[in-house]
């Protein structure tokens, strides 16, 4: 019975050293200031309204999930809109977030899409893209355009 504490105690301290040794090593994670924003959006004849943006970033991996007050007139099944966000870079250029993901949305609902991903460098300072079309759209082959009316409140997203 000793040998078997013994053994015990000294293979968590060693599997102890060892997790503690890789939470030391480990990169710290990234981070997106501010975490939330919200920027209006034109859609034509799909309505104006403004939209909530959640970003997270993981190393240079970064993902957007927007909720608009933008109306689908229909009902729309889950992982079904093929959508293309284009934030515009300070100094210069886009970033650009696509994806097929968004929950299944009821007629009249609100339109949910992400997350949506694409690339970030540290430094990145993304806001609302104003020299075309800021969020695609694509639902049962219908594309919908809309453009950025506002700049993000409270600003633009910052990438480290």
């Amino acid at each position: 019975m000793r040998i078997r504490s013994r053994s015990t105690l000294g293979f968590v301290a060693v599997l102890s050293g060892v997790l503690a040794a890789g939470l030391t090593c480990a990169p710290g994670a990234a981070a997106v200031a501010p975490g939330t924003a919200t920027a209006t959006y034109d859609c034509g004849i799909w309505g104006t309204g403004t939209a909530n943006l959640a970003a997270t970033q993981s190393g240079t991996s970064a993902t957007l999930t927007i909720t608009s007050a933008v109306k689908t007139p229909v009902a729309v099944g889950a992982d079904t809109i093929n959508s293309t966000l284009t934030l515009a870079k300070a100094g210069g250029g886009t970033r650009v977030f696509t994806g097929t993901k968004n929950p299944a949305l009821p007629a009249n609902g609100a339109v949910t899409m992400g997350p949506l991903t694409g690339t970030v460098a540290a430094g990145d300072r993304l806001d609302s893209y104003f020299a075309g079309t800021a969020l695609k759209m694509v639902i049962f082959g219908v594309t919908v355009n809309c453009d950025a009316t506002t700049s993000q409140s409270p600003g633009p997203f910052v990438f480290s």
